[in-house]
């Protein structure tokens, strides 16, 4: 049996995706609307002060294309919180007109592929600030589902600790090269979703994406290991946009 490797796991994360029921939205009263933006305004302040506190984070984006409208992504300590806000989001007026799209439920990961020493990495600042990001604020987001693949001869699960660990080395060789440009979160999901990671990426470019997917591409360990599901690609919807992105 080939040794597995070990995680490290920070905060829970949930993609939450919307689509926004237009039609029935534009038959309600303008005060109703009002109303029911103002009171997502305020589930959405309390957020902020969850994040200014180090406790959690969010970021809420406008999803381009028909597979969604709308991106609530939350980080918090537990589960349990997660469905706390989930409920709580549901329980809005506004969510009445939030249609179900899409969701991915993981946890932040960093796998002991490229870990070294004896130090607890749970004490490392850097380890910490990644297990436990505050989200960017960048202009647009890419997120999308894979898993390793296992079949036959290209089989993830059956090469050694030492072949994944160099083509892990070479993978994150090519993120590299977009430091400074696009900011990953990697969250694992085994046992948590039907995939078995969710790759988050953030940039002020979104050409940035589509650069370093099809970069990583030619590296081994997505040419004959990678499986991908759909991508979902946004913009930031800040909150003094919200008005103006629900008015009709």
């Amino acid at each position: 049996m080939s040794e597995a490797a070990q995680t490290l796991d920070g905060w829970y994360c949930l993609h939450d995706f919307r689509t926004i029921d237009w039609s029935a939205w534009k038959t309600i009263p303008n005060e109703e609307r009002e109303a029911a933006i103002s009171e997502f305004l305020a589930l959405v302040d309390q957020w902020e002060t969850t994040e200014s506190e180090k406790q959690g984070s969010h970021a809420v984006y406008t999803i381009v294309g028909q597979k969604a409208d709308i991106l609530f992504m939350i980080l918090r300590p537990t589960l349990d919180e997660l469905h706390e806000i989930e409920t709580a989001l549901n329980k809005t007026k506004l969510a009445d007109y939030l249609l179900p799209a899409y969701s991915y439920v993981s946890v932040v990961e960093l796998s002991n592929y490229l870990a070294s020493g004896s130090e607890d990495p749970y004490q490392i600042p850097e380890v910490r600030r990644r297990l436990y990001p505050i989200l960017p604020k960048t202009n647009y987001i890419c997120f999308y589902p894979m898993d390793k693949r296992r079949q036959g001869n290209d089989n993830w699960y059956m090469l050694s600790m030492e072949q994944r660990r160099e083509l892990m080395r070479a993978h994150g060789m090519t993120g590299r090269k977009y430091a400074g440009k696009v900011t990953q979160i990697i969250t694992g999901s085994v046992g948590l979703d039907d995939f078995e990671w969710g790759v988050t990426l953030f940039s002020d470019d979104a050409l940035q994406f589509k650069k370093l997917v099809y970069e990583m591409r030619f590296d081994e360990v997505s040419a004959r290991f990678g499986e991908f599901g759909s991508f979902f690609v946004g913009t930031r919807l800040s909150v003094e946009k919200v008005p103006s992105f629900f008015h009709v």
